[in-house]
């Protein structure tokens, strides 16, 4: 049997989050949760899930997020399974909060999320292999072809290569206090 939360819509959510009847549970990794957040929100990583500790006090619905609600909705059984009694999620997550022009805390300073770093390099080095394939010499077609192995082996393996290097990267590292 499949579990499933119960959809609240962002007014819904607001007024019990300001009543102290809700405890939001924001998914999404820290990197994305640092870019932008609902004020309030517990960040727990699906990537970390096993060992997150909830910590929701008694009659508190708990309530998931995410960006847009489909990655709570394909993690559901995992997340419904830590809660007694009925789970929540937010309809639309992050985006459909601010869609319904309720607030979100937004850090400019933080780094771009690793994933849309990631999505930004490789189609940088497609664009740059496939430009220079034409214009210079067609060996650089090679360049594209070789970004592309790798995100097809990402995809299939979860391992992202060129995730691992940006994380690295001097404006991905964390600022001193």
């Amino acid at each position: 049997m499949t579990s499933q939360l119960v959809a609240l819509n962002p007014a819904d959510l607001a007024e019990r989050i300001r009543t102290g009847r809700a405890v939001l549970v924001d998914v999404r990794e820290p990197d994305e949760f640092a870019r932008r957040h609902i004020a309030g929100a517990l960040s727990r990583p699906l990537s970390q899930w096993e060992d997150a500790h909830l910590s929701i006090a008694a009659g508190q619905d708990v309530v998931f997020t995410c960006k847009s609600g489909a990655r709570t909705q394909g993690a559901c059984d995992r997340l419904a399974a830590r809660v007694e009694g009925t789970a929540y999620v937010l309809s639309g997550g992050v985006d459909g909060w601010e869609r319904a022009g309720l607030p979100v805390t937004v850090d400019r300073k933080a780094p771009l999320e690793i994933m849309r770093q990631v999505q930004i390099a490789a189609g940088s080095l497609v664009l740059i292999g496939v430009l220079l394939g034409f214009l210079v010499a067609p060996a650089w077609f090679g360049l594209a072809g070789f970004v592309g192995a790798g995100l097809t082996f990402a995809g299939i393996s979860g391992f992202c290569g060129m995730a691992r290097l940006l994380m690295l990267a001097p404006w991905n590292r964390p600022r001193a206090a």
